[in-house]
C-alpha cells in the first residue's frame, strides 16, 4: 500500500531515545522530510545521523526544552523556515514524576506542564497552517489513567491530553486535521530498560504475567501505528485512543 507520505513534513518531540527515535526512523523510511526535537545534543546529532545514514534527508534537529518559555515559537519558527509547513506532529516528549510525599505546587506544575501543556502549545502552534492547507496529522503520546500505588504528576495530564485531543478533534475535522492519542504499554525505552524492568528476568517475569503477545514491545512496533494514521488515506480516524501494548491491557481487572 502507498502510503502516500513522500515529501510529508513531520516533527517528532522527544525524538533522540527509544519510542521517539523509533518514530522519526520509520518516518522518514517512508519518505517524510523530518524535524526532531530533544534536550539531549549527542543523541540527537545520533538520530540525524542514522536517518542520513539510510540514505534519506538530513533531519532539522532541534536542541530544545519544550517546557521553556516561547519554546512552541521558537519551534515554529525554525520548522517553517526549513520547510515552509508542517504536515504531521507527534507529541512524544514527556515522562513520569512520582514522588514519595504529597508533591509541592511546583512538582505538579513541572508534571502538567511537560506532559499537557507544552505538547498542547506546540499543536497549536501549527494548527492555523494545517488548518488552511486541509491537510494535517496530530499524535499525543499519553499513558495509563489508572493511578499507580503512590502519587505521580505524570498520570493526571494524561487524561487532560485525552480529554483536550477529542475536544481538538472535534474542532479541526472538517478542516482534514485528525488528532489522536496513543497509550504504549511497555515499549523498550530508557525508562522501561533502566528503572521499571532492569533486568531480563523482570522483563520475563512481566511477559508472562502481562503480555499474550510475549515479548517487551520495540518503538517500531508502535511507530508503524503511526505511520499509518499519518497517511492521507487514515482520513476517517479521529478522535481515537490507541492502546499499543501486546495486549497487556484489560477492559475488566
Amino acid at each position: 500500500m502507498d502510503l502516500q507520505l513522500a515529501g510529508k513534513v513531520a516533527l517528532v518531540t522527544g525524538a533522540s531515545m527509544g519510542i521517539g527515535r523509533g518514530i522519526a526512523k520509520i518516518l522518514a523510511d517512508e519518505g517524510c522530510k523530518l524535524a526532531i526535537v530533544a534536550r539531549r545534543k549527542e543523541p540527537l546529532e545520533a538520530v540525524s545521523d542514522e536517518i542520513a545514514a539510510r540514505g534519506h534527508e538530513r533531519p532539522l534537529a532541534l536542541l530544545q526544552d519544550i517546557t521553556e518559555d516561547g519554546a512552541a515559537e521558537r519551534i515554529k519558527t525554525a520548522v517553517i523556515d526549513r520547510f515552509g509547513r508542517l504536515d504531521i506532529l507527534v507529541n512524544n516528549a514527556g515522562g513520569s514524576r512520582p514522588f514519595t510525599g504529597y508533591g509541592t505546587r511546583e512538582e505538579w506544575d513541572a508534571g502538567m506542564n511537560l506532559n499537557f501543556h507544552a505538547g498542547r502549545e506546540l499543536t497549536h502552534a501549527f494548527l492555523d497552517g494545517m488548518r488552511e492547507r486541509k491537510f494535517g496529522r496530530i499524535f499525543s503520546l499519553t499513558g495509563s489513567t489508572e493511578p499507580p500505588a503512590h502519587l505521580n504528576a505524570g498520570v493526571p495530564p494524561n487524561g487532560a491530553v485525552q480529554l483536550w485531543a477529542k475536544a481538538l478533534s472535534r474542532v479541526v475535522g472538517r478542516d482534514g486535521v485528525t488528532v489522536n492519542c496513543i497509550s504504549p504499554g511497555r515499549i523498550r525505552s530508557e525508562q522501561i530498560d533502566n528503572v521499571l524492568l532492569p533486568s531480563e528476568e523482570a522483563r520475563q517475569q512481566w511477559v508472562a504475567a502481562n503480555i499474550p503477545v510475549g515479548y517487551v514491545g520495540e518503538p517500531e512496533d508502535l511507530a508503524v501505528l503511526i505511520v499509518f494514521l499519518s497517511s492521507p488515506k487514515a482520513r476517517y480516524i479521529t478522535g481515537q485512543l490507541f492502546h499499543v501494548d501486546g495486549g497487556a491491557r484489560r477492559a475488566i481487572p
